[in-house]
């Protein structure tokens, strides 16, 4: 069976990462307090200090940037279907009139 894995709210994520870059704790004995793996307190900590207000989306949540990206693709590939219908409606319009 599947395990399922672990959500962590925003909060969460913001108040872990500030106890070890304000609070000097280590990573190493914050991972083991709370129960997660180190990897994922690294990451917590380059996202936030990255991009501090767009850090932890959350689930379904893009950044802006990203959203508008999926939208203008999801448009572009059913602009292609719309063109390729055409095309071949043409070809075949084309075909019965000669």
């Amino acid at each position: 069976m599947a395990k399922k894995r672990k959500t962590y709210s925003r909060e969460f994520k913001v108040e872990t990462v500030k106890l070890i870059t304000e609070q000097s704790e280590s990573v190493s004995q914050v991972a083991l307090d709370m129960g997660i793996h180190e990897n994922t307190l690294y990451k917590w900590i380059r996202e936030l200090s990255a991009k501090p207000e767009a850090a932890f989306p959350g689930k379904g949540h893009m950044i802006s940037e990203a959203e508008e990206l999926r939208q203008l693709k999801k448009e572009n590939e059913r602009l292609k279907m719309e063109r390729d219908i055409l095309k071949k409606a043409m070809a075949i319009f084309s075909q019965d009139q000669k």
